[in-house]
């Protein structure tokens, strides 16, 4: 088998990461992430003013494997389910070390005994450590469209 491209190998890495999501096997979202990094959800209108603080924010992976504890053991909320669809990474920048890239996102969420339901649209930002054998999140900005979120926002996008 040839050599995966850089682009495939983004590619390959979203859709393990959304499938991981969509699969609720969440305990192993962390992994996705260097033990340093950055991860925030914020909308299309904080970011293009700069505004730090998120909707969900962590700078590193323990804080993120938190966030999946305190999902399992300390949040109630209505069962649901959540489908990723993600599009092709744009690169904007890349050498033997660090990728840069844009990527476009849509989910949609499933809540038992209702109607899917468009949940957020937007794009990833991320800065990703390519020096390794396979790729690992630096930091992934998720940049929702809408400045308005569902009051659930528990589940990483």
């Amino acid at each position: 088998m040839d050599k995966l491209t850089l682009r495939d190998q983004l590619q390959e890495f979203n859709a393990s990461y959304v499938r991981c999501i969509d699969s609720d096997d969440l305990e192993k979202w962390p992994n996705y992430f260097l033990s340093e990094c950055h991860y925030r959800v914020t909308s299309a209108e904080n970011d293009r003013n700069g505004f730090e603080a998120g909707l969900m924010y962590a700078t590193s992976k323990s804080m993120l494997q938190d966030r999946i504890s305190a999902l399992r053991n300390a949040n109630i909320y209505e069962r649901q389910t959540y489908r990723h669809m993600v599009g092709l990474p744009y690169v904007l920048r890349s050498d033997a070390n660090e990728a840069e890239c844009e990527t476009p996102f849509l989910v949609v969420r499933i809540v038992q005994g209702d109607e899917t339901s468009l949940y957020a649209t937007g794009i990833y930002k991320d800065v990703f450590d390519v020096s390794g054998e396979e790729p690992y999140l630096k930091s992934r900005i998720v940049v929702c469209d809408s400045s308005r979120f569902d009051t659930l926002l528990a589940v990483p996008l």
